[in-house]
């Protein structure tokens, strides 16, 4: 068995392990929980409603009103019955359903029957899912439940009567306490951050927790410690992780600040740190690049986060600790992955597409990688995080990552990276002749033997963008001669892309008519299909411009994107 396969094998075991362990103390919890179970006393109150900043739509409402839930890309009538009774189209269409952050949209609705409706769909749950269930009760949309819940409560609980306010206050109360306990076994990353967000909230929030605030605010300092990069990233190298991060942690500085506290200087430097970075990721239309898990920009949710940037930073250029490089010369912004892959517990979202890159002048996008299906969809899913769906280099038409493939434990362990790229070298000058990239990375070379090396350089005046890329073999490499080279460049759909120059050229028309030329020498130039995903539109199809080549002795590709017309 190769040396690759039985260090997966191992890694799969260990995670397997871990899983088992985190279901068996779950389990435990639960038995405990219902032996012994906080209750809320006559005189708990909720004091402060930590607030959604997310946007709403009061016409959903009215589908939630008449039994039609859309959740997921999945939609199901309930015909007057109760939505927590019915089977789910998919998992991620329950985890929507039982994580309540949809409530906002009946709170929109302004109006008493949605009021009424909130209310009324509260107690079915506490009816149906109060004591137990498997989907319900997992930690992470535990969190985002109670999150909800409180944000909320202000259609929840005006003109209710005591009883249902004990019940909604118990819930409360048995949701912190059974997060309390599930934290430090929770899912890493994103999901355990929220676990200690929702926390924090609600030790301020609820008047009979505030005698556990040291502790929640210390156990969010360790999350936001560990989690957050000097550089203001993620650990998971996400950049949705980053907005989705501060959505939450925003109204939660406000709810201490309400409850007559003061935020702590780490949640304090880390939203200082991660305000830039929301900007590092965008483009001129306001779009994020896709890198790494990141799909369709929720353009509402950038601009309400970036309305608390009271600093206004300027984005880094150089993000090493998130493993991210920015060049922004006049119009012209090219962004790279210039980083390894996340450690494999964060790793579950992550894509295959060390050394990509994305360019973009002024408003309009040029070159980009596939992004993320705006729904979950496994196949879809693969084809995306693969080194193919993006702007970089493929070897033998394999991956420089490998996941966990296969339907046995998706459920269990999802689908992380086992073995990818754990060195990335990045060297990076700027002068009078513009800014020069130089990055290498060895994702390649445990498994075929080569290191992938790329040099980009962007001008002063933005208008041209030269690349090379490299394959250096490792020392015992005996054979080279069947290695191919797929290097990709994929289109934004709007970029109308033809032949030029006896085909050895392609020329590349953007929305507004402006001209970029795309040349290269040391390998052959195709235009050829591509998807693009992480669209309100849907899959689109696009165009993508493939440099094909055989390894050789000292194999360099050269090439470079210039603009060709007498534009800004």
């Amino acid at each position: 068995m190769a040396l690759g396969a039985v260090s997966d094998r191992f890694r799969v075991w260990g995670l397997l392990g871990r899983h088992a362990l985190r279901s068996l103390k779950a389990r435990i919890r639960a038995g405990l929980m219902y032996r012994w179970r906080p209750g809320a006393s006559s005189s708990d109150q909720l004091l402060i409603a930590p607030q959604d900043i997310r946007t709403s739509d009061p016409t959903i409402a009215a589908d939630i009103y008449a039994g039609v839930y859309a959740f997921a890309g999945e939609v199901v009538e309930t015909d007057g019955g109760s939505p927590f009774e019915v089977t789910p189209p998919s998992r991620q269409w329950a985890e929507e359903l039982h994580a309540f952050g949809w409530l906002r949209h009946l709170r929109a609705a302004d109006s008493m029957v949605s009021k009424a409706n909130a209310r009324a769909l509260i107690d079915d749950w506490i009816r149906v899912c109060g004591r137990k269930h498997d989907i319900a009760w997992q930690p992470d949309i535990t969190a985002q439940r109670l999150l909800s819940w409180m944000a909320q409560s202000p259609i929840l609980l005006a003109g209710c009567d005591h009883d249902y306010y004990r019940r909604f206050m118990r819930m409360l109360v048995r949701k912190t306490a059974f997060l309390r306990r599930a934290i430090d076994d929770a899912p890493d990353g994103v999901p355990r951050m929220r676990i200690a967000l929702a926390i924090v909230a609600a030790t301020v929030s609820i008047s009979s927790q505030s005698r556990f605030l040291r502790f929640a605010v210390r156990r969010l300092d360790q999350e936001i410690n560990r989690q957050i990069l000097p550089d203001g990233g993620h650990i998971s190298r996400n950049p949705s992780a980053v907005l989705n991060i501060l959505t939450d942690l925003l109204p939660v500085k406000q709810a201490i600040i309400a409850h007559g506290a003061n935020p702590s200087n780490v949640v304090m430097g880390a939203i200082d740190r991660m305000m830039p970075m929301i900007r590092f990721f965008r483009h001129g239309d306001g779009a994020f690049a896709y890198f790494n898990g990141m799909g369709g920009t929720p353009s509402d949710q950038v601009a309400t986060v970036l309305a608390y940037d009271d600093a206004r930073g300027r984005p880094p250029d150089n993000a090493s600790h998130s493993g991210y490089q920015r060049m922004s010369c006049e119009k012209t912004l090219v962004l790279v992955d210039a980083g390894p892959s996340p450690p494999t517990a964060v790793s579950g979202a992550a894509h295959a597409g060390c050394l990509s890159f994305e360019m973009s002048h002024g408003l309009e996008r040029i070159i980009v990688n596939c992004g993320v299906p705006a729904f979950f969809h496994p196949n879809w899913r693969r084809v995306a995080r693969s080194t193919a769906a993006h702007s970089t280099l493929v070897l033998n038409d394999t991956s420089s990552c490998r996941f966990m493939s296969g339907d046995r434990y998706r459920d269990t362990l999802g689908t992380p990276i086992l073995s990818g790229p754990t060195r990335v070298n990045v060297k990076r000058s700027e002068d009078g002749q513009g800014i020069l990239i130089t990055a290498r990375h060895d994702g390649y070379f445990k498994t075929i033997g080569y290191a992938h090396e790329r040099v980009l350089g962007l001008t002063p005046d933005g208008r041209r963008l030269a690349g090379v890329d490299r394959l250096i073999p490792a020392r015992m490499k005996r054979s080279m001669a069947r290695d191919s080279v797929a290097i990709r460049f994929h289109l934004h759909p709007n970029i109308r892309a033809s032949r030029a120059r006896g085909g050895g050229a392609a020329m590349l028309i953007t929305a507004s008519d402006a001209a970029w030329e795309f040349t290269a020498s040391g390998a052959d130039l195709e235009l050829e299909e591509s998807i693009y995903f992480s669209d309100v539109h849907g899959h689109r199809r696009t165009t993508q411009i493939v440099l094909y080549t055989r390894v050789q002795p000292n194999m360099e590709v050269n090439w470079q994107i210039s603009r060709s017309d007498d534009g800004p």
